[in-house]
């Protein structure tokens, strides 16, 4: 089994409305409900969302100083801004997953995986 990395991009400056309470419950159940069916088909390994590229911090090696500086790696207008981690046999069931989120959350997953480490 493998893991791969489902990621959900936020485009920076892109307006966004604030839905009403009762549209984010609903939004709350919808994650819920695609989380359970995750841990019931043994695919969830984790989840978790990421504050904005704003919050970033950069940690280089300059000559054996370690240099720090605020802000994202890279400055783009997309960043990540949720991931999942999922196991599955191989990308036609992790694109099965993915496609999954996509009908949760209503929002493009990039899908890529993990390098296999255990078999080196």
């Amino acid at each position: 089994m493998s893991q791969y990395l489902l990621s959900l991009h936020s485009v920076e400056g892109q307006e966004r409305k604030q839905p009403s309470p009762e549209d984010m419950q609903a939004f709350m159940e919808r994650i819920e409900a695609l989380e359970a069916d995750m841990r019931a088909g043994g695919a969830f390994v984790f989840t978790g969302g990421l504050h904005g590229p704003d919050a970033a911090t950069v940690v280089r090696s300059d000559e054996g100083a370690m240099l720090m500086t605020d802000g994202p790696f890279a400055e783009a207008k997309e960043h990540i801004a949720g991931f999942y981690v999922i196991n599955a046999e191989d990308l036609d069931e992790a694109l099965v997953w993915a496609g999954k989120v996509v009908d949760t959350i209503h929002a493009p997953i990039e899908v890529r995986p993990f390098f296999d480490t255990r078999s080196a």
